[in-house]
């Protein structure tokens, strides 16, 4: 298999104002696991069903909701210690972790983004599973280890901040992903939204220009097909949980979503479907004339809030 440097998003750090609601939202209705929590740093460890490293979301109780980090995994040290000088030399200064600061993780590099986000790499994590084992496996898991939204992983995120084209630069010069889609002003051309995948998933990573630096749009989970997201729907209005959009169909990346917030106002997504990037797939965009049918195809209706509403 080629894909043998940056991986995939591996973990997201999220700031919540109640960490008890947050647990509720997270754990109880979206059905993540929770697999650890730290009473005296006011954190909770989670992952989704079918991931099998130790954890994806960490969420803090802070007097902030917002965006902590975002760290993507790599495919082993050695590609940690050859993207060091190549960071450096694109300009960021890149802190070093020791292996254990962050739990069941291995050492890893911490760098400041173009857009103000913090951004961490790793190798190295315990891999606890996803209750099949790996010998003989199986399909479905015990009953009860499904549960909520049927969520399989962490998928992308989207991040809001300014300098999105320098973001852009970095990811495909340094971390070797594609340019999948983009979004740019009519008239002048001006990137408002960057679309990045280094796998062949549409986007792994996104990032929407935004005059503050380190905002948060959203986390995105996967479902397996878009009838778990009509399902997820039925339980996001059973929970009275607070809708943005959906379920509706993206034009850009084509999958199938939902936008929601969690009690602390921190946009989350559900999303499934999609199509099926390769390197030599060419880079659609799309321009403000046609900002209805990008954001959302199935009613054309462009949310003005969509684009502004972050933490």
């Amino acid at each position: 298999m080629a894909l043998r440097g940056v991986l995939r998003l591996g973990e997201i750090g999220i700031r919540v104002l109640d960490l008890d609601l947050a647990r509720t939202h997270y754990v109880d209705r979206m059905g993540l696991i929770e697999v650890m929590c730290d009473e005296k740093e006011r954190k909770i460890y989670c992952k989704a069903w079918d991931e099998h490293d130790h954890h994806s979301v960490v969420l803090r109780e802070a007097d902030e909701a917002g965006l902590d980090y975002v760290a993507f995994k790599v495919y082993d040290d050695q590609t940690l210690t050859d993207l060091e000088p190549k960071v450096e030399a694109f300009g960021l200064e890149v802190a070093h972790i020791d292996a254990g600061v962050y739990p069941k993780s291995g050492r890893r590099l911490e760098f400041i983004l173009p857009s103000g986000h913090r951004m961490q790499l790793f190798a190295e994590k315990e891999q606890i599973g996803n209750t099949l084992g790996t010998r003989n496996p199986g399909v479905m898991p015990d009953e009860g280890v499904i549960r909520g939204f049927r969520i399989n992983r962490l998928d992308h995120c989207l991040l809001g901040g300014p300098n999105i084209d320098e973001c852009g630069r970095l990811f495909k010069e340094v971390f070797d992903f594609d340019l999948s889609e983009r979004i740019e002003d009519e008239e002048s051309r001006e990137s408002l939204a960057l679309f990045l995948t280094c796998s062949t998933k549409p986007h792994d990573v996104a990032f929407v220009i935004q005059p503050e630096p380190g905002r948060f749009h959203h986390v995105s989970f996967l479902l397996e097909s878009a009838t778990d997201v009509i399902h997820a729907a039925d339980l996001i209005g059973k929970h009275r949980i607070p809708v943005d959009v959906g379920p509706n169909r993206h034009g850009v990346t084509r999958g199938n979503t939902i936008y929601y917030f969690d009690p602390s106002g921190n946009r989350n997504e559900v999303f499934s479907g999609g199509y099926v990037h390769y390197p030599d797939t060419p880079t659609l965009t799309w321009d403000t004339s046609q900002m209805g049918p990008a954001q959302f195809s199935q009613d054309n209706v462009p949310r003005e809030s969509f684009l502004t509403v972050v933490t």
